[in-house]
């Protein structure tokens, strides 16, 4: 997890900042795709919700390592840290609260990314967890450590892909 810490420090440093809440087109234009750009940091229009819904279209890089994508409470606590790790076929998801992590998660059904395929990740939030989505088909649930829920109003991902659409 020092590793993770040690993005987002990276990522608050060098003060990102985009838009995010309104739909983005499938083919951005040059401007849209610097909004896109990896490490991406952008806010939640409203903050999370039960209901609301987190789609994330990219394509892993051709040799991956890893990429981790954050729902954070501006700077402060992370709602859901997710690192794909391709090594080991992992993805580790834990929060941080109050500056201390808790317990991680590492059990999964299926590993779904490959280098050089596309992807969509879902990640919905109902009223007792995350449920994250690959490529339409349910992967892991994650029950939520932060609250309230409306204080969730970031997104960060970096790592080994290309985002394509966000919204």
């Amino acid at each position: 997890m020092a590793e993770l810490s040690a993005v987002r420090e990276e990522l608050r440093n060098r003060n990102l900042s985009s838009s995010f809440g309104e739909p983005l087109c499938t083919s951005p234009q040059k401007d849209e795709q610097q909004k896109l750009a990896v490490p991406f940091c952008g806010g939640i229009r409203g903050g999370m919700r039960p209901g609301k819904k987190i789609t994330i279209m990219g394509v892993v890089n051709a040799d991956p390592d890893s990429f981790d994508i954050s729902l954070t409470c501006g700077c402060g606590d992370v709602a859901l840290d997710m690192c794909v790790q391709f090594e080991d076929r992992e993805i580790l998801r834990n929060a941080c609260v109050s500056d201390s992590w808790g317990e991680e998660e590492r059990s999964i059904p299926y590993f779904p990314f490959i280098a050089e395929q596309p992807f969509r990740v879902e990640i919905h939030c109902e009223h007792p967890r995350f449920r994250v989505l690959v490529d339409g088909h349910q992967l892991i649930d994650f029950y939520h450590r932060v609250t309230p829920l409306e204080a969730i109003d970031t997104i960060q991902i970096s790592g080994s892909l290309t985002i394509t659409k966000l919204n």
